[in-house]
């Protein structure tokens, strides 16, 4: 059977993970963390001082991920969406939290003021929501809420039932 694949994205702490693993879970589809799969592959290119992290080594992040995502059924889950091939997604989840909301998420993990300043503003002004858009075409991008536990099981419910129509949609 023919599965879609689906790219999660939004500012770090929106809810992307907690989002990924429930869906999988309830789907079927596989599941992949991108950091995570860094991680464990130590897909860096170099070390980010100022903001105290690897750099991604997005081409080989890329290589890794091809035969996975060309047998479908996948559920990407990274904070950046611009180095993915288009072809690859069949639909983008991007997902959105409140300002105030996002900050106390970002403080509870750590972030150094720069990076939590500059979340929230990538935040405030729908950057990665943008990049979406510049990446895949508009009719596959759409904007989730994240704030509350409830906004969690209505996304679940809402990407659960895309997934029907589009194994019913895409079944010979």
């Amino acid at each position: 059977m023919l599965l879609p694949n689906i790219l999660l994205t939004g500012t770090p702490g929106v809810g992307k993970t907690t989002l990924g693993k429930e869906l999988a879970s309830r789907s079927g589809l596989k599941y992949i963390n991108v950091g995570d799969l860094a991680r464990e592959g130590q897909l860096y290119d170099g070390y980010d001082e100022e903001y105290d992290c690897p750099i991604l080594d997005e081409d080989r992040v890329v290589d890794e991920l091809e035969n996975q995502m060309s047998e479908g059924g996948v559920i990407v889950d990274y904070h950046g969406c611009d180095f993915f091939p288009e072809r690859w997604f069949h639909i983008v989840f991007v997902l959105k939290t409140d300002n105030s909301i996002l900050y106390k998420r970002l403080e509870n993990r750590g972030y150094n003021e720069k990076k939590l300043k500059d979340n929230i503003q990538c935040e405030i002004f729908q950057v990665l929501h943008e990049e979406a858009l510049a990446s895949y075409k508009e009719e596959i991008v759409h904007q989730l809420p994240s704030n509350k536990p409830e906004d969690l099981e209505d996304n679940i419910n809402q990407i659960l039932k895309w997934i029907e129509h589009w194994v019913k949609d895409h079944s010979s």
